[in-house]
């Protein structure tokens, strides 16, 4: 039986930056208010009061509620993210099983034993990198959680990404992942393809 070894890289060389974290935080804020933004809803607010006062009516996609209920766990949704070793930059943080680990799963299949320095059954388990991530994300929404609703409550004709990250987060160097826009397949293959017919060899995770 063949017996491939892939070693693992220097996570502390590939933790994400700033400007990941900032980029994958909006995206999913974003998303998770889009969602609910055509919501016709009515909530009443307040109390009535032997007065004979009513409730105040606000409408839901307006509330405060409905930023509340987009803000919890956001970040608990970045660990749905995996590292697709083979793309560049911020492009390696996406949803779904990169190729480079379905290339990996299909050798096993097919009887090649492959040794990542983890069981199997390990493999779909959240990577130190998107860990770190959600790690991250948590400590700057609580850090910047008043832009947050400044934004929502009075510069939603912008962009999320652009008021939050641009405008708060980030200097002008530390800006380039914004700008980075994934194309479809560049036609990388991942190293790990050709490692079918590499025996007893050893990679560095980040090659694949």
């Amino acid at each position: 039986m063949q017996t491939l070894n892939f070693v693992a890289a220097n996570e502390d060389e590939r933790l994400p930056n700033k400007c990941e974290v900032c980029k994958f935080l909006t995206l999913e804020l974003q998303e998770a208010l889009e969602r609910t933004g055509r919501s016709k809803e009515v909530l009443e607010v307040g109390e009535v009061l032997d007065t004979g006062k009513r409730k105040r009516k606000i409408k839901y996609n307006t509330s405060e509620t409905r930023l509340t209920e987009a803000v919890d766990n956001i970040c608990e949704r970045i660990l749905q993210y995996n590292v697709h070793a083979e793309r560049p930059g911020s492009l390696r943080y996406a949803k779904g099983t990169s190729q480079t680990m379905a290339t990996l799963k299909n050798l096993v299949h097919k009887g090649v034993k492959v040794e990542l320095g983890l069981p199997f059954e390990l493999w779909d388990e959240p990577s130190v990198e998107v860990s770190d991530m959600k790690k991250q994300c948590e400590k700057m929404l609580e850090q910047y959680e008043e832009v947050v609703e400044d934004w929502y409550f009075h510069h939603q004709d912008q962009r999320l990404e652009h008021f939050l990250c641009d405008n708060h987060v980030l200097v002008t160097s530390e800006r380039e992942c914004l700008r980075e826009e994934w194309k479809g397949d560049m036609g990388a293959k991942g190293g790990a393809e050709e490692a079918g017919s590499e025996e007893g060899k050893s990679h560095d995770a980040g090659e694949l």
